[in-house]
């Protein structure tokens, strides 16, 4: 088996699980620890992906605490227009509205933990052929 399953690093991390499952519509699949120091894993759809606190003592810096994010996660949904827009109502910033480009419905926003996600849906087959 190979798999990914990212880390995000957050001020709040009990806050940003709330975020996850009402934006993203994201489950718990592993929590341990209260409040914001935690480590949980999450689940949207097929894809995981883990919530820690973050702080200084643990080498581990949220996008908040350096200024700005250090990458940008893609979401691959159905419907890339509704969970952007939930997850805008939710609490997220709009970057950039979903629209089409480079063979994908896609939009940008930054979580209020400021990490920065694109929400897409390729436009056809993917990935396209080689050539």
């Amino acid at each position: 088996m190979v798999d990914i399953q990212p880390e995000l690093w957050l001020d709040r991390a009990g806050a940003a699980v709330a975020f996850y499952e009402v934006a993203f519509g994201a489950t718990v699949l592993h929590c341990v620890g209260e409040g914001d120091d935690i480590v949980a894993q999450l689940a949207i759809g097929d894809a995981a992906f883990w919530v820690a606190s973050a702080g200084p003592g643990l080498g581990r810096f949220s996008p908040q605490a350096i200024g700005g994010a250090t990458s940008r996660t893609l979401l691959v949904v159905d419907d890339p227009d509704v969970v952007f827009d939930r997850a805008v109502r939710a609490g997220a910033t709009a970057v950039a509205q979903v629209a089409s480009e480079h063979g994908w419905r896609v939009g940008r926003i930054i979580d209020p933990f400021g990490h920065e996600w694109e929400i897409g849906a390729p436009a056809g087959p993917w990935p396209p052929a080689r050539r």
